[in-house]
Formats: C-alpha cells, sequence, structure tokens
C-alpha cells in the first residue's frame, strides 16, 4: 500500500509544511478574526503561554502524523464525516482528513487562547466552526473517498444523479433533507381528525375530534411556534402530541398560525399576543363554555402565551387554569448559539429593514437555524445529495423542518430587541404589551416546564431559568436529545430518558436541581398527561359536533393556512 509520501514522491524528511503549517494556521486565524469589540479598543490577542503550548502541540502531532503516513499506515479518524469504508481504504484520502482534522483543532485551540470577553470569543468560535465544516475534504468530490468509490461502482450514475439532485434544489430554494414527495399535509403528517371552527387573519382555530366517550371539562389548547408550522405537535399517529392529548381525555383545540405574506407585513407582536393567543383561549372558552380552560405552548408559542397570561392578569382574568411551557424562554440571559447574532448594531440593522413593515423571509430563518448545526443539517445533505447522487430517506420531522414560514417584520424586530436584546420580559413593568405593563409575577398558576438537556435553541439552563421568573407552583422536567427530538418522544417507542425531583425544590442553579433529581428511562409525556389531568377537573360526556353557536365548522382539519407556502 502506498503511503502519502511515496505518493507525491516525497522523501523520509519531514516536508516543508510542518514548519510552514503553523504560521499558515496562524494567518486563517487572522482572515477569520473580528474587528475588536469597541472602536478604538485594543486589538484581541492571544495568550503567549496558550499560544506556545498550542504551537507546540501542533508539531508533534504533525510530525507523529507524517511518521505514520511514511510507515504506510492510515491515520484513525474519529469523525463519522471519514468513517466509510472508502476513507480507511485510501491512505491518500485518508492522510488529507488526518491533516484537516489536525488543523481545525489548531484553530479552535487558537480560538480559545484568545484574551477577549466571552460574547467574542464565541462569535469567532463560531465563525471558525463554520469555516471549518464548509472546508472538510468530505465535501469536494475531489477529496472524497466514499463519493469516487460510488461514482466508479456506478459507472458515473451517482454524479449523474447528483447533479439531478442539485438542479432540484435550487428550482426549490433549499437543500433536501428528506424525500419531501413522500408527504402532504393533511394526508400522511397532521392527519388527527377535526375541524376548523374559527378564524382570523392571523390564524386558524382548529377543534379536533375526541376518541374517548367522556372528556375532561376543561379543554385543552396548545399554542405551538409562528416560526415552522404547527404539525410538528402532529406529525403521523404514532408520534403526535395532540392524538395522545385527545386519547387521554382532552377536548383538543390548536391555534394554526397563517404563513404572512404581503398583506401581513405590519402585523406587531401585540397582534400575535391578543389577536393570536388571547382570541384563541376566548373562543375555546365560548365553544366549550368552560370558565377556564389549560394551555400549552411550545418555544415562541410558549413565550406569547406567557404574555398573553400576563396581559390577562394585568386586566383581571385568569381565563387559564394551567399552563405548559416546552423548551420556552421567558428569561432571555443564556440564548446559547444565537446570542453571537445579537447585539445593538444587529438588532438596529433589522429594525430598520423591518420595523415599519415588510416580511421577514422564511427561507432566511430556516437558513440560519440550520447552519447552527452546519455538519448535521447542511454539508451531511450536501455530500449525500450531490456528491454521492442519494436521495435522503423519508423522515416527517425532517420534512416538516423544512416547511418554513415567513413572519411579519414589526414582530420579529420587536422581539429581537425587547427579549433577545434587552431581556425586558423578567422585569416587572419594563415591558408594555397591548397596552399593559406587565409582570410575570401576578401569574400565580401552575406551571409544567420542559426543556431538552442538548438543546440548542432553548438551551437548557435558559429552560430551568423560567422556574426563577414563575411563582406559582410548577413542576420542571427535563429531557434527553434536543429542541425538538426530546419534545417528540412518544411513550410507546420507549427511547431516550427524562429526569424529574420530586422534592418540590428548585434552586438556583440546574446542577443544583440535578443534585437531586432522578433519571426515568421513556418518554415524559406520561408523567406531564399525570400533572394535567391534574388541573382538568371532573369527565363529562364528548360532545358529539364540532364548535358551537357562531363557532361552526368552517373546512376539515388540518385547514388551509398550514398549507401555505413561503
Amino acid at each position: 500500500m502506498n503511503s502519502p509520501a511515496s505518493f507525491w514522491g516525497v522523501g523520509t524528511q519531514p516536508p516543508a509544511w510542518l514548519g510552514q503549517g503553523w504560521a499558515q494556521a496562524l494567518q486563517a486565524f487572522e482572515q477569520l478574526k473580528l474587528p475588536a469589540p469597541v472602536p478604538g479598543a485594543a486589538p484581541l490577542r492571544f495568550a503567549p503561554e496558550k499560544l506556545q503550548a498550542l504551537q507546540q502541540q501542533y508539531l508533534e502531532e504533525a510530525r507523529a502524523l507524517w511518521a505514520q503516513s511514511l510507515q504506510g499506515s492510515i491515520p484513525s479518524l474519529q469523525d463519522r464525516r471519514f468513517s466509510g469504508a472508502g476513507w480507511a481504504e485510501n491512505p491518500m484520502a485518508a492522510y488529507t482528513a488526518a491533516v484537516y482534522l489536525l488543523n481545525a483543532r489548531t484553530l479552535m485551540g487558537l480560538a480559545e487562547a484568545l484574551e477577549a470577553d466571552a460574547k467574542t470569543r464565541a462569535r469567532i468560535r463560531f465563525a471558525i466552526d463554520q469555516w471549518l465544516a464548509a472546508m472538510a475534504p468530505s465535501n469536494f468530490l475531489a477529496f472524497n473517498a466514499e463519493a469516487q468509490k460510488k461514482a466508479l461502482a456506478t459507472q458515473g450514475e451517482s454524479i449523474a444523479k447528483g447533479l439531478q439532485n442539485l438542479l432540484h434544489d435550487i428550482s426549490q430554494g433549499h437543500v433536501s433533507m428528506t424525500d419531501e414527495s413522500q408527504f402532504e399535509v393533511g394526508r400522511n403528517v397532521a392527519t388527527t381528525e377535526g375541524a376548523v371552527v374559527f378564524e382570523n387573519e392571523l390564524f386558524q382555530l382548529i377543534e379536533y375530534k375526541p376518541s374517548t366517550a367522556k372528556v375532561y371539562e376543561r379543554p385543552f389548547l396548545l399554542v405551538p411556534p409562528c416560526i415552522n408550522k404547527f404539525y410538528i405537535l402532529d406529525l403521523q399517529p404514532d408520534n403526535s402530541l395532540v392524538r395522545y392529548a385527545i386519547e387521554q381525555g382532552h377536548r383538543t383545540f390548536m391555534l394554526s398560525w397563517r404563513n404572512p405574506d404581503a398583506s401581513l407585513a405590519h402585523k406587531t407582536w401585540d397582534n400575535y399576543v391578543e389577536d393570536g393567543a388571547m382570541a384563541a383561549i376566548e373562543v375555546v372558552r365560548n365553544i366549550t363554555g368552560a370558565a377556564q380552560i389549560n394551555a400549552l405552548g411550545f418555544c415562541v408559542g410558549g413565550t406569547i402565551l406567557s404574555n398573553a397570561l400576563a396581559v390577562l392578569a394585568a386586566r383581571g382574568d385568569e381565563p387559564v387554569v394551567s399552563a405548559t411551557f416546552l423548551t420556552t424562554l421567558l428569561d432571555f440571559t443564556d440564548t446559547g448559539i444565537l446570542d453571537v447574532f445579537i447585539d445593538e448594531a444587529f438588532v438596529r440593522l433589522r429594525e430598520l429593514q423591518f420595523g415599519q413593515g415588510g416580511v421577514l423571509p422564511g427561507m432566511e430563518l430556516a437558513s440560519t437555524f440550520s447552519f447552527l448545526r452546519p455538519n448535521d443539517l447542511v454539508w451531511n445533505y450536501v455530500v449525500g445529495n450531490y456528491l454521492k447522487g442519494e436521495t435522503p430517506p423519508p423522515f416527517d420531522l425532517l420534512y416538516w423542518n423544512s416547511d418554513s414560514t415567513n413572519l411579519p417584520g414589526p414582530f420579529y424586530a420587536w422581539y429581537l430587541r425587547n427579549f433577545y436584546l434587552e431581556n425586558k420580559l423578567v422585569k416587572p413593568g419594563a415591558l408594555t404589551v397591548c397596552g399593559e405593563k406587565i409582570d410575570l409575577n401576578a401569574l400565580q398558576l401552575p406551571v409544567y416546564i420542559y426543556g431538552s438537556r442538548e438543546d440548542h435553541i432553548v438551551p437548557i439552563h435558559a429552560a430551568y431559568a423560567s422556574t426563577q421568573v414563575l411563582p406559582g407552583p410548577k413542576r420542571f422536567v427535563m429531557g434527553a436529545s434536543g429542541h425538538i427530538a426530546g419534545v417528540i418522544n412518544p411513550p410507546a417507542k420507549q427511547k431516550r430518558s427524562y429526569w424529574s425531583r420530586e422534592d418540590g425544590q428548585f434552586p438556583p442553579t440546574l446542577e443544583e436541581w440535578l443534585a437531586g433529581a432522578t433519571e426515568h428511562p421513556g418518554s415524559w409525556w406520561p408523567d406531564w398527561a399525570q400533572w394535567l389531568a391534574g388541573h382538568a377537573g371532573k369527565q363529562i360526556a364528548a360532545p358529539k359536533a364540532y364548535g358551537k353557536g357562531k363557532f361552526k365548522p368552517i373546512e376539515p382539519a388540518p385547514g388551509r393556512y398550514v398549507k401555505q407556502k413561503a
């Protein structure tokens, strides 16, 4: 087996790049560095002792790698991008990947050696991570041994198919993460039986058909995020939280947000709170005749729900008897990786672009969220779709993820400033919503708070922070996995686990809470169902028809709004 050295005709002496590589790494880093965080401030500097240690480590690892190549052995590649048999069978490809991984470790080490504030370092780490993800040898046909092997085996058919896939994705405007032809909203996703019983220009309200002879007297309303669509909570029968709630005996309603177009370009946060969540609460009460209901908010839907409850409390009204918050930000102190984008200049730019009107394109939002995990949600599909000519397998969650939604500009700009930048929601009286100064301390209702341990959008510490903000009786549960997979975890699949604490204590930090928590195998849904049943009242006969009075069925679920494309 030829080594990379013999391939290039190089002798046994260490190559020149061992001496030059370190300087080149520094030059590459300089191209990525951000300017000084404050105009006129000193330029960013490295900690000398860290820089020296990193240089020594780089040279030692580079020499060891070169020595290994001279012996004709294949480097060990502890990275799933290079785990295929093609890499192990091709010394040159394996060596290229090993050099890339060494350089990647070095660049990230340089970021850690910076003498800078935490936010500046996070931004530089993010920029380097994006650059490294894009420059991986697996992303290029000339270096990807697996793609080359497949091209030879298929006599070039995989390359032709890859070009077809590329042209298809260019025409649809996004990289295919799944075989989207296998899904259709209302046919095999969002299929729970129901009817639209109310609509306005912002949302449709779906009432679902009960599956039990009796239902709880207090109805249940779900408020999904207006970023993406409601059917993440109703993907398919075996993983539908909506269907699960119905099976537990809850008379269930769902708010389905409209996908904004130019006619909604001036809608604000206040509109989504008052004409959205608050309107839905009132319609559910009118249809069911219940004085109080139970409500659930997911992600941004939870933030909207919290604002609606605070506005209603300020007006002396308490129509919701319990609230569930799934992966929801109330305290925006820790916003995870998204914080790298947020500062006064960025928010001011967005206000100039959208503050007085306009629509933020859904594809821009989708692209931003995908590049938070570039290897998993971008380059993985570039390699599979285009270099290998593969069609990604059908996956309902990724189909939903690609079904993006627009946002009204004023809503988006206001949300960025008042929550992400200034964190006003946790400051009593600092925020005026729907004409009311709101205070989360006024929310004395019982709450169930769920956070996902590996969530990159609502970090688990931020989810736990809601326990310090909401004053009423509460239960906090931490689930395994991420922002979506942690939430959509039906009991029948017996996957993952969750953590709870039974002593009712909520210390200041998540770490302290975890010290007294217990891990349970499987889904957190039964734990939540037991909690919700305790706030649902007595059981009554299930209704025989949708709606009531003036709230008559408009069309079958899932309705028109969810089918509108961005």
